[in-house]
């Protein structure tokens, strides 16, 4: 009887408004508000930036493995002059000068090693980091941190918070592409995010040597016959959604269907590198040892961002010099110098750089003590990366480690800031860029990050 007569003065909505000042109806309101306003059958659809952005895409060129800053991008004059020495007392590591030889490029006279005599040639479009830290040393988490913003819990990867912010620019294929991807699928993944936010994973090479995407294609059955079959599970999924009015997981399955069909006819043509010129394929090294693989990818990369493909990650791995660093390092530079020098030429030409942000690093960098004699261990209290295009000074350098490279002393850039900072280049706030999950608002940067203004034109 009580309950009755409650119920008969006061519905559950009126409790809401009046009850504890109103907080918990405009609790209702809010969520309601998100879910009107939430397109669940234009998930990627083009929106507006927060502010006028200086990039529209961006290349992340991840090296797995962390490679040695005060060998690639970081010259330390003092190292080479206390090779020998102990770094941390009498019987202390010893220091170990870099086996390269570092020389002034492009008006802004950056330094950079002989191992990289193509990209040198760019000097003038890169923007070294030589201030970076993070938060851990060890290879899994670092890697974590640098897609995600932490390690300490499951979190969208940056390419997803880019989608999700932006959304992309041509619907017949993914925002959001990982080449030959380090770290697992949470360094693509949107975890929270709806699932059409997560990158497309491409792997190997495909009858036209461009790579291959899984399960797009269904050899099986013909076009038609996959059209009604995805019309089916579409006319199921919307009937759930209808019943539970609001499930982004779902809405993410039916957009995730809708565009690996439309991806059977795009992706092919986007990743048939045979269509390039010869004289193009050999500037990238393709079909020359050491260089193939890397120059596969970048030629993918800048056909994607050439076809609208918001966020473009590549990978190599191998940069965990603990030994025989001299010969390893070379390698590995090898395999990237042509491809990378060819890819930032490529884009200059095409009138793409000027809005394509291109990034490279690892996820820390390395002592400039030795490991083994002729190695170096993790290091995260300072390491480099660089950028170039997007809106970002070229031939120009942020920050500074001490003078043999072990701690960034000068403009520290931890990877919240470089987050906050790829994120302000495409026109997004990332105190803004905010999605409610658990109670609270998540962000990429987590509850840090700061733009380095310095480096952007």
């Amino acid at each position: 009887m009580r309950s009755t007569f409650l119920n008969s003065l006061v519905s559950r909505r009126g409790l809401l408004k009046s009850a504890a000042c109103g907080f918990g109806y405009l609790a209702l309101a809010d969520l309601c508000a998100r879910a009107a306003s939430t397109d669940s059958t234009n998930a990627l659809a083009p929106k507006p930036p927060h502010f006028k952005p200086k990039a529209k895409r961006v290349i992340f060129l991840f090296m797995a493995g962390a490679p040695s800053h005060v060998d690639t991008i970081d010259f330390k004059p003092k190292l080479q002059a206390d090779d020998g020495k102990s770094l941390d007392g009498k019987n202390g590591r010893k220091l170990m000068k870099s086996p390269f030889k570092f020389t002034r490029h492009g008006k802004g006279g950056l330094w950079l090693p002989d191992i990289f005599p193509n990209l040198a040639n760019h000097a003038d479009q890169l923007c070294l980091l030589n201030s970076m830290v993070t938060d851990a040393a060890v290879h899994p988490q670092a890697t974590i941190q640098m897609h995600t913003g932490t390690f300490r819990s499951l979190r969208p990867s940056m390419g997803a918070w880019a989608l999700y912010g932006l959304g992309t620019e041509n619907a017949e294929l993914p925002g959001f592409i990982t080449i030959n991807p380090a770290g697992g699928a949470q360094s693509y993944g949107s975890a929270f995010l709806p699932a059409s936010y997560q990158g497309t994973r491409i792997d190997g090479a495909g009858p036209k040597g461009g790579g291959r995407v899984a399960n797009i294609e269904n050899p099986r059955l013909t076009a038609e016959l996959q059209r009604k079959q995805l019309d089916l599970l579409g006319s199921l999924n919307r009937s759930r959604l209808e019943q539970d009015q609001v499930n982004p997981e779902l809405e993410g399955l039916i957009e995730s269907y809708e565009l690996a069909f439309r991806m059977e006819g795009a992706v092919p043509v986007v990743m048939d590198l045979s269509s390039e010129s010869e004289a193009t394929r050999a500037a990238y090294g393709i079909g020359e040892q050491g260089t193939d693989n890397f120059g596969r990818q970048c030629l993918l990369a800048r056909r994607f961002a050439e076809a609208g493909v918001r966020f473009i990650e590549l990978g190599l791995g191998g940069w965990d010099h603990h030994n025989n660093l001299h010969a390893r390092l070379t390698a590995n530079a090898h395999a990237i110098d042509k491809p990378i020098a060819a890819l930032l030429g490529d884009l200059k030409q095409r009138d793409l750089l000027k809005d394509t942000l291109v990034v490279w690093g690892g996820e820390f960098g390395r002592t400039p003590a030795a490991q083994k004699s002729d190695g170096r261990d993790h290091n995260a209290t300072g390491f480099s990366m660089w950028m170039a295009g997007g809106g970002v000074k070229g031939g120009y350098r942020h920050g500074a480690t001490d003078e043999h490279g072990v701690t960034a002393v000068e403009n520290k850039m931890h990877i919240n800031d470089l987050h906050a900072t790829m994120l302000y280049l495409l026109g997004l706030d990332h105190t803004k860029l905010t999605y409610q999950y658990s109670g609270r608002e998540f962000r990429l940067t987590d509850l840090a990050g700061v733009v380095a203004k310095d480096l952007i034109t």
